[in-house]
């Protein structure tokens, strides 16, 4: 499977593992080298890193442990006083990792002992590497916790011991680093909570792996090349060539979020906007928004009605895209309208907020829409469209928009400072991390206004969700950038969004 080329490859495990075997039993390069290589670059990563102190290098009996050992020989060599710390019996390596233990000069490795960690300039994590899946066993899950008892600089070996490298999932604890020199190419653990919490900073090492191998095929990390896609208003053009976008929602009390999804629409470049809005909130919104059209449906004391279907049906025959859920409220009748509407809808939809909630146990009717559909959920509703806990959500996050976005045939967007953007294939891009600015409210609403303007705009659904994560991102920090990080509001996210296309 080839990916867009705005995306960055992000490997997983068995992805490794074939670019590994590629070179060496098909292109000749000895692992020994590969080892060597990799050892040499996590060497020159703990160095740097380092304070005073001796550095302890606690291995496994794999072949992270080998690159490990090869650290250990370098920073001896190079006069740094190193301690080989062994969880499981080392006697037991084979293969290169062995030839990197015969290798080692001056002391022998000693068994792990917490103790051990005292005073170190730096710990070195060698115990598991990409292959690990699961929950780490003793004596490996001991060491893990004495190291992150620590307050030495921790640097990790290809993956924090603990991380799945595939998916990012955390089992029982895992390592805590301040960076991880990861191998040939990064790691999709690295960049998907929780194993992102535990990565620190990352560092690709060249290992000598030629031109040519295997690549990643299933995610990537989403670049700024993305925007590139999304069309200038043309010269000649008109509203509704620069994007025509109806935004569905607006219950009483709730007027604040189809707002803000409007007036991020237009700040995207939408050149038409018109907000499908219950006829006794209709008059809010014409004080709120100058420049959208706004248009009140048969509602019942403020709430959503099955009755305005045909009314929001009518608005999308000019429309590009049609936003539905912001500000809905959970009424029976409010979900049965926004059901109705996504069933019906002949333009590419996007689902947020109570549109979502409205889809609970009805998730793969979205299959049978007719043109291309994006949900954004956040743990909670992502949650209640799979029947799940949140918290397993949380722990599983790339499996879960994996799934959601396979049952309801529609791109899904699992909202988090690693934002994950699944296709039903499978493939997913993720976002390289946003701000802390955006942890307030009204923000999803924002995120929701610039896909639905870049759908609207004729970019694919794929491509839409991928820069609208990315535009938010860093109009976040561009907005916190301005007034601080804890000051940010959604209307200052809004006004960033030139500025952040722009860059």
């Amino acid at each position: 499977m080839t990916l867009p080329d705005w995306l960055d490859p992000l490997f997983q495990a068995a992805e490794m593992r074939a670019a590994d075997a590629w070179a060496i039993e098909e292109q000749g390069v000895p692992g020994v080298d590969l080892m060597e290589r990799a050892g040499v670059g996590l060497a020159r990563v703990t160095a740097a890193a380092a304070g005073a102190g001796p550095v302890r290098v606690v291995c496994g009996k794999g072949n992270n442990g080998g690159d490990g050992l090869v650290v250990a020989r370098l920073l001896r060599e190079e006069g740094r006083e190193v301690d080989v710390l062994a969880v499981g019996d080392l006697s037991e390596t084979k293969g290169d990792a062995r030839a990197n233990l015969d290798r080692l000069p001056g002391e022998a490795p000693r068994p792990f002992e917490a103790e051990s960690l005292s005073g170190s300039g730096a710990i070195v994590d060698a115990m598991l590497g990409t292959g690990f899946d699961g929950e780490p066993r003793e004596p490996v899950a001991a060491a893990i916790a004495a190291i992150n008892d620590t307050d030495a600089p921790v640097v990790a070996c290809d993956v924090p011991s603990g991380v799945n490298a595939s998916t990012g999932e955390v089992a029982g604890d895992a390592v805590r680093a301040g960076v991880t020199a990861t191998f040939h190419g990064p790691k999709v653990g690295l960049y998907v909570d929780p194993g992102k919490e535990h990565s620190g900073r990352v560092e690709v090492v060249e290992i000598g792996i030629p031109r040519g191998a295997p690549g990643a095929g299933r995610a990537g990390l989403i670049s700024d090349r993305v925007l590139v896609l999304v069309p200038p208003r043309p010269r000649s053009g008109t509203k509704f060539k620069s994007g025509a976008v109806v935004v569905a929602g607006g219950a009483r009390g709730m007027t604040g979020a189809p707002t803000m999804a409007a007036l991020a629409a237009m700040r995207t470049g939408a050149g038409y906007v018109q907000l499908a809005v219950p006829a006794s909130t209709e008059p809010t919104f014409d004080q709120k928004l100058m420049e959208a059209m706004t248009h009140g449906l048969e509602d019942d004391d403020g709430a959503h009605t099955p009755g305005g279907v045909e009314q929001v049906m009518a608005l999308c025959e000019k429309a590009g895209a049609l936003v539905l859920g912001p500000g809905i409220g959970r009424t029976d009748g409010a979900g049965e309208w926004a059901r109705a509407v996504a069933r019906d809808a002949p333009v590419p939809l996007l689902i947020d907020a109570d549109g979502l909630n409205a889809h609970a146990g009805a998730l793969e009717s979205l299959r049978d829409r007719s043109a291309p559909t994006i949900l954004t959920p956040h743990e909670g509703e992502l949650g209640r469209l799979l029947d799940r806990e949140s918290s397993e959500v949380q722990a599983q996050r790339v499996a879960c928009a994996r799934e959601a976005a396979e049952r309801s045939g529609a791109i899904v967007v699992l909202k988090g400072d690693d934002s994950i953007v699944a296709r039903p294939d499978g493939v997913v891009a993720v976002s390289r991390g946003a701000t802390p600015a955006l942890a307030t409210a009204g923000t999803g609403d924002v995120l929701s206004g610039l896909c639905g303007t870049l759908l609207a705009k004729g970019l694919d659904a794929f491509e839409a969700a991928a820069a609208g994560v990315l535009t938010h991102a860093r109009a976040g920090r561009v907005a916190a950038a301005r007034v601080g990080a804890d000051h940010v509001i959604a209307g200052d996210v809004i006004d960033a969004i030139p500025e952040a296309m722009a860059r």
